[in-house]
């Protein structure tokens, strides 16, 4: 049995159902380090949120008063210290279900793109910048169509 490159702690600030499972979680994360060509090992936290705790995230940490899909928090490690933490995601449930159903695609295929996306951002790609969101979204695309799923930037 192989080391698994990730280790994902998920924690749920809401009920667990409809909610994939973590190894689901796991494994697109998984999909996303090796993507990014990341060959150490890795760990982060992902917590499933509601809209009041989404709200508040984005409102406290990006000045944006309402819930978002996803947000990244990076681990900020003191200079010298190695440690695989990455940092801490969080995805917004109700989000999540309203924009699958809006853009009408499955709503796993929906959960792996945010968590593949979150995850991206904790290994510092960014969108800010048009040059960065393209290669952004071209690496996301790339790791998503590796599992299965459909390039989500096109309808």
């Amino acid at each position: 049995m192989r080391e698994p490159l990730a280790i994902v702690h998920l924690s749920y600030g809401i009920p667990r159902a409809g909610v994939p499972s973590p190894a689901s979680f796991r494994r697109w994360t998984e999909a996303a380090l090796a993507g990014a060509r990341r060959r150490r090992a890795a760990e982060l936290s992902i917590r499933i949120v509601g809209t009041r705790e989404g709200r508040a995230l984005n409102r406290t940490y990006r000045g944006k008063d309402y819930a978002t899909n996803v947000l990244s928090f990076p681990t900020d490690l003191p200079p010298g210290v190695r440690l695989p933490l990455l940092g801490d995601i969080a995805i917004c449930a109700p989000v999540v279900r309203r924009e699958a159903a809006e853009q009408d695609k499955p709503i796993t295929h929906h959960w792996a793109h945010l968590t593949v996306h979150g995850v991206l951002h904790l290994l510092g790609y960014d969108h800010i910048e048009e040059a960065e969101a393209e290669k952004m979204e071209a690496l996301e695309t790339r790791v998503l169509k590796g599992l299965g799923i459909p390039n989500p930037y096109q309808p």
